[in-house]
């Protein structure tokens, strides 16, 4: 197993096109969201266990974050754990539970010295201990930084937002403190996990899946969707830059001419 690793380690250095962006700022989307996918196709293709998918996708999230913040982008959100996959083996799950804090046990130092912020996406509940402190550490110690924001979807699952917003919105109604005339699509929206986000301008899933399993429902109505058959541990800073400039070449109508 090991020798078929790094044999693929050793051939990994294939060609991949270069991309130029487009250097206007004005071009650069400013909230880039992505689904990580491929991960447990990739380790079985390498007849690896899923875990060493996942561990070689923790080291592309770095490198993606660096060239997010290079390239000025405001936002970049990472389906990083759905509520739904909390249906996978356990021992899969318990191990996607350590990823945030072996992630940022390495690389906090770094994300703070690039002024970068660090935010958590989802539901708190369920989230073993060790989690939830890792990620709350980087958000406290982070939450100065004006630079990229680094938003984790953690346990997130967009229709919970949704049905939990509508709660909300609900009691405040019951409280008289709403009145249902004036619930409109700004009222929703400060209900959202995202109140203080812009909605993303691009979104990207990897490994040829072509829909959105449940994430950013709502704030994706708008945004312009880049789809690559690359597995999410081969994805590299060029195939993000791919996805740039094939955003830069679309013109966003939001149901105009």
């Amino acid at each position: 197993m090991l020798e078929k690793f790094s044999k693929w380690k050793a051939n990994r250095a294939e060609s991949v096109p270069s991309y130029t962006m487009d250097a206007a700022t004005q071009a650069i989307p400013k909230h880039v969201a992505i689904i990580m996918d491929g991960n447990g196709r990739w380790a079985k293709q390498k007849g690896l266990p899923r875990i060493a998918g996942h561990r070689e996708g923790m080291k592309v999230v770095n490198k993606i974050v660096r060239k997010a913040n290079e390239v000025k982008i405001d936002v970049l959100t990472l389906y990083a754990f759905s509520t739904e996959n909390w249906k996978r083996p356990k021992t899969e799950v318990d191990y996607l539970m350590k990823l945030p804090e072996r992630f940022l046990s390495m690389e906090l130092p770094k994300l703070i010295e690039e002024n970068v912020q660090v935010r958590l996406m989802g539901s708190l509940e369920n989230l073993p201990d060790h989690t939830l402190r890792a990620v709350m550490t980087a958000v406290e110690a982070t939450k100065e930084n004006d630079g990229l924001i680094l938003n984790f979807a953690l346990n997130y699952g967009s229709r919970y937002e949704m049905i939990k917003a509508i709660k909300e919105i609900a009691t405040k109604v019951e409280a008289g403190l709403l009145n249902t005339e004036s619930i409109n699509e700004e009222v929703l929206e400060q209900h959202l996990m995202t109140s203080d986000l812009r909605d993303p301008d691009l979104l990207i899933r990897t490994s040829g899946e072509i829909r959105l399993s449940n994430f950013m429902l709502w704030q994706l109505a708008y945004s312009e969707f880049w789809f690559t058959d690359v597995l999410w541990p081969d994805f590299t800073e060029q195939h993000f830059a791919e996805a740039i400039a094939e955003y830069q070449k679309r013109a966003r109508r939001y149901g105009g001419v």
